[in-house]
């Protein structure tokens, strides 16, 4: 997680000062899915657990019941709970042992920047894994391998104790399933933290990759890349070694490459591991967003190319745990819905939003916090579990994604410097669409908020040949359908809580909505307004 990032942060404040407005912009919505759709996996939105505090998620000798109902919001959006990835960072400094139940961690002294530093050194049991039985059932699990001690004797320990905790009794009835493990984090990162010499390259990342993973999918059992369990690849940070580079060294030949179903990079768009001011205006950019992206456009089509599929196994907004008044605020929420919807329209499947204990851009703060997340200062009172204004934007993109397991989806274009669009379908139609604007209006703006109106053309979206004669008649009569709209409402860019989702609030001890269900109709020949710093989510 402590990661290079390729698109320059600060280019963005030069970006964020030529923005223009536009009061009112037509936007063509297909009816059908065109031919460039992309699927919308339930798990689009999953989750990266730093592996150091994995047991405060859980809970030790009973479920961590604010984790648990957390999770269970967004399954009840989709069918499926999120999956859940346990690793980062302290994956490369986790050692099994026989003699330690659950885990006994050492950390560095916390700091101003770093309230809540990773665990320098985490000692683990059998114990520590099968916690996994206090996740949701269905939920499907990634557990990483620790590959920077370079010692295949630990890394098969752990391969044995992951496989052997998901083979007891407790975990098997939990309904929890490992889905993949993950040997190595960020290996492209080694050179630069001691875990391997400075000059160590990708051409010797492999053959030392093969012979930890090889040891590994032996233990664990894992014999093709098709089974109930296999392996996650890559796991680079962004582009230090690629997938591309890998392939072409013949990391899939190799015994353990055979096993690989899944390809992960991982991305953050800044990093605030010294400090530093990053501006919240800048930060909710539609351009900046689209190029902390697309830059993995070959990898993807590499992967799929290789027939694996393609994820962000680890990212969030800004590494080293965020950065106050960024990722902590309301305006990260909507860069959540922006970010994580164009990351599926280039055809990855999922993205691992990273959380940790305190960290400043967790989705769930999931238990009692002594100390602040933004400068360490001590808490008088303890501030207790919560959620942060992403999860707001989680719920959004749940709402849209939907609970078929088969919708797909397609950017929408919009000409407007701040306002994103997406469309989703199912069995080929239309059926929800969310937009995005991404103008931060913040504490201390003044006069009229700013605010755009939508016009909906609607259009096949497909050839006349393609979708049958009644085409047309489709496009005509859609206008007479009843629509409804769900808004995420934001006071400001920079608030850090009391947004709403459809006139909801998720912000109590219960994480259960409160407040009366807010369903607007829509006149489709009428459009719809939408403010600065706000998301609406169009049902039709």
């Amino acid at each position: 997680m402590r990661q290079r990032f390729s698109v320059v942060f600060a280019a963005a404040v030069i970006l964020g000062s030529a923005r223009s407005y536009v009061a009112a912009v037509n936007v063509s919505v297909p009816i059908f899915a065109p031919n460039t759709s992309q699927p919308l996996v339930s798990t689009l939105l999953s989750f990266s657990i730093e592996q150091d505090r994995w047991p405060d998620w859980t809970g030790v000798s009973a479920r961590n019941d604010f984790t648990f109902k957390a999770l269970r919001n967004f399954e009840a959006l989709t069918g499926q709970p999120p999956n859940i990835r346990v690793g980062a960072d302290s994956e490369d400094h986790t050692v099994w042992s026989p003699t330690v139940t659950i885990n006994e961690d050492l950390f560095p002294t916390s700091n101003s920047i770093t309230p809540y530093p990773e665990a320098t050194s985490i000692t683990v049991g059998n114990g520590y894994y099968a916690l996994s039985r206090f996740l949701p059932p269905g939920t499907r699990m990634v557990w990483g391998i620790n590959f920077g001690l370079d010692n295949v004797t630990n890394a098969v320990n752990m391969a044995n104790a992951i496989v052997g905790a998901f083979r007891t009794t407790a975990v098997r009835n939990s309904g929890v399933i490992l889905q993949r493990l993950e040997v190595g984090n960020e290996a492209d990162l080694y050179k630069d933290n001691g875990l391997r010499p400075s000059n160590w390259t990708v051409e010797e990342y492999v053959p030392d990759w093969e012979s930890i993973a090889g040891p590994v999918v032996e233990a664990a059992g894992i014999t093709s890349n098709n089974g109930p369990v296999t392996m996650q690849g890559a796991a680079f940070a962004g582009q230090g070694f690629t997938p591309r580079e890998i392939f072409s060294l013949g990391i899939l030949e190799s015994e353990a490459g055979k096993t690989i179903s899944t390809i992960s990079q991982h991305q953050y768009s800044a990093a605030f591991c010294n400090g530093g001011n990053f501006p919240l205006i800048s930060f909710m950019n539609k351009t900046y967003v689209r190029g902390n992206l697309t830059l993995f456009e070959p990898d993807i089509a590499a992967s799929h190319a290789q027939g694996l599929d393609y994820i962000l196994g680890e990212t969030n907004s800004i590494a080293c745990h965020g950065a106050p008044g960024v990722s902590n605020t309301a305006g990260a929420g909507l860069w959540v819905i922006d970010y994580t919807l164009q990351a599926a329209t280039l055809g990855i499947s999922e993205a691992y939003f990273h959380e940790g204990i305190g960290y400043k851009y967790n989705f769930i703060q999931p238990v009692t916090l002594n100390f602040s997340t933004i400068d360490g200062s001590p808490l008088d009172p303890p501030q207790p579990p919560h959620i942060q204004p992403p999860y707001y934007g989680g719920l959004v993109i749940d709402t849209l994604v939907g609970r078929t397991g088969a919708a797909k989806i397609v950017e929408l274009t919009v000409d407007d410097d701040d306002v994103s669009g997406y469309a989703a379908f199912e069995s080929g139609r239309l059926v929800r669409a969310v937009f995005i604007n991404l103008h931060a209006w913040v504490t201390g703006d003044t006069g009229t908020r700013p605010s755009v109106h939508i016009d909906f053309d609607f259009v096949l979206g497909l050839p006349s040949s393609a979708v049958g004669q009644s085409a047309q008649a489709d496009v005509d009569s859609f206008w007479g359908l009843q629509a409804t709209a769900r808004r995420l409402v934001i006071q400001h860019a920079d608030d850090v809580a009391n947004l709403t989702w459809a006139g909801q609030s998720w912000e109590n001890s219960d994480i259960t909505p409160t407040g009366q269900l807010a369903l607007e109709p829509v006149n489709l020949w009428e459009g719809i307004d939408l403010q600065a710093t706000e998301a609406v989510l169009v049902s039709f």
